[in-house]
């Protein structure tokens, strides 16, 4: 069903018509071709058409983005509507727009470059009738170089999740199961006057209302793309608009959550994320006025929220950034935007047993800003072990045996009573690491992959540091294993097939399978049969 300009032909249900399960609302403005990804991800959903209701408001599209969306009405006209309007500016006006247009019992808000995982709906309705949960959270992932916070998804599945007790301050979009009834009583609308970050204002007021919140972790649900030009809303909005958006968004917040953890970790979310995208590389691309103008909101956002346990449980390289808005110049945030951007967390300077990174006016004469910015003794060991995808492949060790070899840029700097770095197989070897400044390199004997414990499971690749009584563990991640794919591999008299793979965002890992003679015994059977 297509509708025209402000004038949607929604008709009341009749008292014998089905009420849908699932209202999904796609706001969408110029996100083709991801478009046609996005809406095939909702068609193919295992929960079944005829449980859905779609409706897609074209928010003034140039791109062809209205006619991808009439072709798929006319496809299934009696599931989704197509709602038009000019162009407003973001998703809120949009969003709000399709919320009054709904039926279903939950609704879900997709982003109209995202996609679902197929059996997304049916598992998250079956949560929330299951559990009475009034919101729940399904795993999200990322795609095209987009990362999504994993720490609310690493506690496996919860029923009682809130802002106080767990992660859930990190995973504030709106791309949550919510029960429409929550949303109706308590008339949960996006703030409009905001061109981003309008969704969390609304999950923040969802969340706190709501019963009970779950989350589901053991299946990928949503896949968050982040486009090849990056225009996303979230990456293309100006940074001076941005600082306008972050101001009310930390008003509204600051209004909304008044529990005292609670707040706490929406706080320290807010000045990690949105106040540290004012002051990265958004802060390098900006004009000098604008940077004028960015380093006096952080001032303002500063002596209005940051306490000092909140400024304490920051990044360094946030708490240095917002301490240096608040004492020092638009050229000092500058220079040390661009050390940042060179050079990360480094060099680390070891003082007795704390570490401190050397930005920018760290013990500058003349400068007023206290050690304890720059303390960075609880980040040492994780500091920036990974600067690009790792390389995979099959090759040989330093003597001579087949291994799998693997590579990554790194900026890791020297620190005082380091051990020597290693990577681990679950399940598997240990190895030492060649590391340098700029790279680390691993080389694992295929014997030793195979020698671990053999088994169909994905046995996930980490590499280890520890220095100055800390340490720390971290997922080697790759965009591509295709060059250490499956390996015919002997010991002894007994054969595996061993592989490289990539499990949730992008970890490296490898899967090792025995070759028995019943398995053989089982192939040969099929290829004889025809099967």
């Amino acid at each position: 069903m297509v509708l025209g300009p402000f004038v949607p032909d929604v008709r009341p249900l009749a008292v014998d018509e089905r009420v849908p399960d699932v209202t999904v609302i796609v706001a969408v403005y110029n996100t083709m071709p991801y478009l046609t990804d996005c809406l095939a991800s909702v068609f193919a959903q295992t929960i079944g058409a005829d449980r859905l209701q779609v409706i897609a408001i074209d928010d003034g599209s140039t791109d062809g983005g209205g006619a991808e969306l009439d072709a798929w009405a006319a496809r299934f006209p009696a599931t989704l509507t197509v709602l038009r309007q000019p162009n407003s500016g973001g998703p809120a006006g949009p969003s709000n727009r399709g919320l009054e247009h709904a039926t279903g019992r939950y609704v879900f808000f997709l982003g109209a470059d995202d996609r679902f995982g197929p059996e997304a709906l049916a598992r998250l309705v079956a949560a929330a009738d299951e559990t009475q949960a009034d919101v729940v959270l399904g795993r999200m992932v990322g795609g095209g170089g987009r990362r999504v916070d994993q720490s609310v998804f690493a506690g496996g599945d919860r029923d009682d999740l809130t802002l106080a007790g767990s992660p859930l301050a990190w995973a504030l979009s709106n791309t949550k199961l919510f029960r429409r009834a929550l949303l109706e009583e308590h008339r949960i609308r996006f703030p409009e006057e905001m061109t981003s970050c309008s969704d969390q204002p609304f999950t923040i007021r969802a969340v706190l209302a709501a019963r009970r919140v779950a989350v589901r972790t053991g299946y990928d649900f949503y896949h968050a793309i982040r486009r090849t030009d990056s225009s996303n809303i979230t990456f293309r909005t100006p940074v001076t608009r941005l600082l306008h958006d972050t101001e009310r968004l930390m008003a509204l917040a600051a209004g909304l959550v008044t529990d005292p953890q609670a707040r706490h970790n929406v706080l320290v979310r807010h000045f990690s994320w949105e106040v540290g995208k004012l002051l990265g590389e958004r802060f390098l691309a900006a004009a000098p006025d604008e940077r004028l103008a960015v380093q006096q909101g952080v001032g303002r956002l500063a002596g209005a929220y940051l306490t000092e346990a909140v400024r304490r449980a920051l990044p360094v390289r946030h708490r240095a950034a917002i301490g240096v808005a608040e004492r020092g110049t638009p050229d000092d945030l500058l220079a040390l935007a661009r050390h940042y951007a060179e050079h990360r967390l480094s060099p680390a300077v070891a003082d007795r047993d704390r570490y401190y990174v050397a930005f920018p006016g760290f013990r500058a004469a003349g400068r007023d800003f206290p050690d304890a910015w720059f303390d960075v003794t609880a980040e040492a060991v994780k500091i920036d072990q990974q600067d690009g995808p790792a390389s995979v492949r099959w090759g040989r060790d330093a003597a001579g045996r087949a291994a799998l070899l693997l590579s990554w840029p790194t900026r890791i700097p020297s620190q005082q009573g380091e051990t020597a770095p290693v990577v681990r197989v679950r399940r598997g070897p240990s190895v030492p690491v060649a590391l340098d400044r700029a790279a680390a390199a691993a080389a694992i004997p295929v014997d030793d992959l195979v020698r671990g414990e053999s088994h169909r499971r994905f046995r996930d690749i980490t590499f280890a540091r520890r220095a100055g009584g800390h340490s720390a563990r971290y997922p080697v991640t790759a965009a591509d294993v295709s060059g250490a794919g499956r390996r015919l591999h002997r010991i002894g008299a007994s054969l595996y097939l061993v592989n490289a793979a990539r499990g949730a965002d992008g970890q490296v890992g490898v899967e090792v399978r025995p070759i028995t003679v019943r398995r053989i015994a089982a192939r040969l059977r099929r290829t004889l049969s025809g099967r």
